[in-house]
């Protein structure tokens, strides 16, 4: 019988309140040992998610806060065992005694990500909803929390699970034929499958087309901040990030090395890369910074080229917006230092291929930070949908996804060839293979069922 875990779920900081949760099949009974109910009654005579008020008892059996518990028996629960809460004040002293308390009844301390853990082995998550429960609490902008909670919700499994159920048809029509050839089944004509594979191929590449956006709404959009030396990267990261991380100074060169951190801009996770400055240099530790910044540039999503409105623009201020604008997704050309009075005012120049935003600005005052965000909203424009949560975030589920797809392509190359069912089928089985790790749903178990369901072999 698996054991009894409990922790705090709240954050071990002071607040109003804080949650001890409890899992397993001693959860209830000993909640009900450490929690005396104001009404006299026990805590395992009462119905399920009905809030009862009541004292926290110690491991001498003192009261020790006035609380809240609740109950929620299996399989009606987060993890699908019997579970309880004691919703206590947020004193982390009071969330401890209860806790230790808790363990003198024979609990033990949950690890890391148990709670959820249970819930994906009793069928209650899949694997997909099971990340976005870790993706949902490190949601940094309300972008990735509204991705996050449609994939809990189930999105992201209905819309793979489609496509898998799509395939389940056509591997269980194959096996039926095969497998019992004395019922009266038609044969699944070359054209009917090809249609099933096509619209599967067609979905399946469709979802990988929300990948890069899904990343990039989870984990933030690589921005590196590059221009030559003293063209003012590291005054515009301080300004962006509203304290001094990075040292300025006058003297040239004076970062050496990628700083790297985050912000929220134009409502934008930002992975902020303040860059060594880009010039031809003999100093062998800076020629390193420089590499590292060219390195930079080349995995970024949006690249902010700096210039410096003090003086002329020049070839090497040329040299690097055109590539930025080769190696990077998006580029904005800033201007920088206009509050100085010999500041002069910024245009582009130079050609290139798609549009790119102009915006100057003052990292000292502010003037035209409001202009940047901007810029970078528009770079990256809300195409909606977030609060669905159909969409791959990380690389796990795109591999998966990526896998089954080519797998539908080699299935339809040997239908077109005109290979034997059974070598279609292959290719069939190994994509829905691939869409069971995102799903966690078993092959052989679900086309067994479809047959019975479908074809009512055997009756």
């Amino acid at each position: 019988m698996r054991d009894t875990i409990a922790a705090i779920a709240t954050g071990p900081v002071r607040s109003a309140v804080g949650i001890i949760r409890l899992s397993g099949p001693e959860a209830i009974a000993a909640a009900a040992a450490v929690f005396r109910a104001t009404s006299g009654r026990s805590l395992t005579e009462y119905e399920n998610r009905r809030l009862v008020l009541g004292a926290l008892l110690d491991r001498a059996g003192n009261p020790v806060d006035q609380v809240l518990a609740t109950v929620s028996r299996a399989p009606e629960s987060y993890t699908g065992e019997d579970t309880a809460e004691l919703q206590c004040h947020g004193s982390p002293a009071v969330l401890t005694l209860g806790l230790e308390a808790l363990f003198a009844q024979g609990v033990r301390q949950a690890r890391p990500g148990e709670f959820t853990r249970r819930a994906f082995l009793n069928g209650k998550l899949d694997l997909t909803q099971a990340e976005a429960v870790a993706d949902l609490i490190d949601a940094e902008t309300q972008a990735a929390a509204r991705v996050a909670g449609g994939q809990l919700s189930g999105a992201l499994s209905r819309r793979i699970g489609a496509v898998y159920d799509a395939l389940v048809d056509v591997s269980a029509h194959f096996h039926a034929v095969l497998d019992y050839p004395d019922e009266d089944i038609d044969a699944f004509g070359a054209e009917t499958l090809d249609r099933a594979l096509e619209g599967a191929e067609r979905d399946l590449s469709a979802l990988l087309d929300t990948y890069r956006r899904g990343k990039l709404l989870v984990g933030g959009i690589p921005c590196a901040i590059v221009g030559q030396p003293n063209a003012g990267k590291s005054s515009l990261l301080n300004a962006l990030l509203g304290y001094e991380r990075a040292i300025v100074t006058d003297i040239p060169g004076t970062t050496r090395d990628t700083v790297e951190e985050k912000c929220t801009l134009g409502g934008r996770l930002l992975r902020l890369i303040d860059t060594a400055g880009i010039r031809e240099t003999g100093d062998a530790v800076e020629r390193i910074g420089v590499e590292r910044s060219r390195r930079a540039l080349a995995g970024a999503e949006l690249a902010l080229v700096l210039v410096d409105l003090t003086r002329p623009l020049d070839e090497v201020d040329k040299d690097l917006f055109r590539e930025a604008v080769e190696r990077a997704g998006q580029v904005i050309l800033v201007g920088t230092k206009a509050d100085l009075p010999q500041a002069h005012p910024l245009s582009l120049p130079w050609s290139a291929e798609k549009p790119v935003p102009v915006v100057s600005l003052s990292s000292r005052t502010g003037e035209g930070l409001p202009a940047l965000e901007e810029a970078i909203a528009a770079c990256f424009p809300s195409e909606g949908g977030e609060e669905r949560g159909e969409m791959l975030t990380n690389a796990r589920q795109a591999g998966a996804a990526g896998r089954a797809l080519k797998q539908v392509r080699a299935a339809r190359e040997s239908l077109a060839l005109g290979m034997t069912p059974d070598a279609v089928l292959v290719d069939v089985e190994g994509a829905m293979e691939a869409l069971g790790e995102l799903t966690g749903r078993t092959l052989r178990e679900d086309v067994t069922a479809r047959i019975f369901e479908r074809f009512c072999v055997g009756k």
